[in-house]
């Protein structure tokens, strides 16, 4: 993992870890972290080295709260806003090379969500997506999937307790451009990194025949 090269928003600089080739990438696929923990986790990091393997450029993006030393993020509408101002400034610094996958694990994936319509987003990859709290299922964020806007996968856990894959398979009927991949282990995504990897990359072919 390289850098990280800092980035200027509103909350406070944010890190953005790159790996892949610079020049003549397939695309460029940017990662967000979850809540509680950072872009070192186990399936962001399988991710990023299939991706990169394969000729994608992968930009992990530290919020500023990671940066800072901070251990509670903020609430999610500043997560947006700094997430947009990384991406505005790596758009104007001609880092985003097209097609633009968004993603990232847990609330990451939300934030990704959220964003991938506004900044233009070719698809959503989603890790270990917290569909509802655990033991909560009436509070659902299943919105946040059907208004990505874009093509989008889900990566989850089989017995994720945020949200089982034929939890958010039954969330996203109807959403022609949406997938769930359903791997093994919780939410964590921990139990085998590699197939969460062979499951986004796979996904990330079809995105690219797709465009073909």
């Amino acid at each position: 993992m390289t850098g990280p090269a800092l980035v200027g928003t509103p909350l406070g600089p944010a890190g953005v870890h790159g790996d892949g080739p610079v020049d003549g990438a397939r695309g460029t696929l940017v990662l967000g972290h979850g809540a509680g923990g950072g872009v070192a986790s186990a399936d962001l990091t399988a991710v990023t080295a299939s991706a990169s393997a394969a000729g994608w450029r992968v930009l992990r993006v530290e919020q500023p709260w990671r940066v800072a030393g901070k251990r509670i993020p903020p609430a999610p509408p500043r997560l947006d806003t700094a997430w947009t101002a990384v991406l505005d400034a790596l758009r104007a610094g001609g880092s985003l090379s097209s097609p633009l996958v968004l993603g990232g694990r847990s609330a990451g994936a939300r934030v990704a969500c959220r964003t991938a319509a506004a900044q233009g987003a070719d698809g959503v990859l989603a890790l270990a997506f917290p569909l509802h709290p655990p033991g909560r299922p009436e509070r659902s964020r299943a919105a946040e999937l059907r208004e990505a806007g874009v093509p989008l996968v889900v990566v989850q856990g089989e017995t994720d307790a945020h949200g089982r894959p034929e939890e958010v398979a039954a969330a996203l009927t109807g959403t022609a451009t949406a997938s769930v991949s359903a791997v093994p282990g919780d939410h964590s995504l921990l139990r085998a990194p590699e197939v969460v990897a062979a499951a986004a990359l796979s996904w990330l072919q079809e995105l690219l025949a797709l465009r073909c």
